[in-house]
């Protein structure tokens, strides 16, 4: 059987979340390189990230399952400033901390990831804001 990747993610916890909602619905899945991007977080972007794989057959149907899922949770955060739900949870480069973060673990040879905030984007007015549903800290 071959298996067509659904979506991808930068956190195991996000991608487990993810494939349990397929599996509840008897979708055939199962995740790809979780184990490098959970060990190894700076490897993230080079490999792609982790992917969640499903049964070709399937793919119709998982793929209105997430997009499903991905509204209901953007329905819960709208944006403060204009009211969109066209929102995503994304790792902000407009701090100054992150860019200096970056700079130490590079000079330091530091290997460890550094600390990124992350924020919600509005993708219709751009404002960023904190998630105020589950009150996440970042």
């Amino acid at each position: 059987m071959d298996f067509i990747i659904a979506a991808t993610y930068d956190s195991y916890i996000d991608a487990h979340l993810a494939m349990g909602n397929l599996l509840s619905e008897d979708i055939n899945c199962w995740l790809k390189d979780e184990n490098t991007v959970t060990i190894d977080p700076i490897l993230t972007n080079a490999i792609g990230g982790i992917k969640l794989m499903v049964a070709e057959p399937q793919i119709d149907r998982a793929l209105d399952i997430l997009q499903r899922t991905k509204q209901q949770y953007q329905a819960q955060n709208p944006c403060p400033h204009c009211g969109s739900v066209n929102v995503e949870y994304v790792s902000t480069p407009k701090k100054a901390s992150n860019w200096l973060g970056t700079f130490v673990s590079v000079v330091l040879n530091a290997g460890a990831p550094m600390a990124i905030e992350k924020v919600y984007h509005c993708f219709d007015c751009g404002f960023e804001y904190k998630d105020t549903v589950n009150n996440k800290e970042t």
